[in-house]
């Protein structure tokens, strides 16, 4: 068996992937914070308003899965953007022990503006599209990868 170079394994906080990622991570959180707040919104409020925009009229459990959120996280989160007017919950009219959630006139219309983040945040990344697709790609399989071993 080769004998492994003992570099290859010094722990150095500049050479560890997680540190990368976690870096990026609170950068990221940093940029759209003050980009957010106009539209009274927090990153995790954002992420549940875009899925969402995407798919309307969901189970809170479906948007739990689709965000890797659990109830605990998600109930509080939803019960502030009901308050601020932005979705409501309401029982399934089929399964009473579901919760459906629904956009409401105002978070529809809140979408028109999120395009501003997506566009600053897109400048804010400075790289093209090809590229930011690519790194989102290895992002998607790193946690697929990852998520798979548990």
């Amino acid at each position: 068996m080769p004998k492994a170079d003992s570099r290859e394994f010094e722990i150095k906080l500049d050479t560890q992937l997680c540190f990368a990622i976690y870096g990026a991570a609170h950068a990221f959180t940093r940029t759209y914070k003050p980009l957010l707040e106009p539209l009274g919104l927090t990153y995790p409020q954002y992420l549940v308003m875009i899925t969402l925009w995407e798919d309307d009229d969901q189970p809170v459990k479906a948007i739990g899965d689709r965000l890797g959120l659990d109830s605990g996280t998600l109930s509080p989160l939803l019960k502030r953007l009901e308050q601020s007017g932005l979705v409501s919950r309401k029982r399934d009219r089929d399964d009473e022990r579901l919760v459906r959630i629904s956009l409401t006139e105002k978070g529809s219309d809140l979408r028109q503006k999120a395009v501003e983040v997506t566009k600053a945040i897109g400048r804010a990344v400075g790289c093209g599209m090809e590229e930011a697709a690519a790194l989102r790609d290895a992002l998607i399989t790193l946690r697929k990868r990852m998520n798979e071993r548990d």
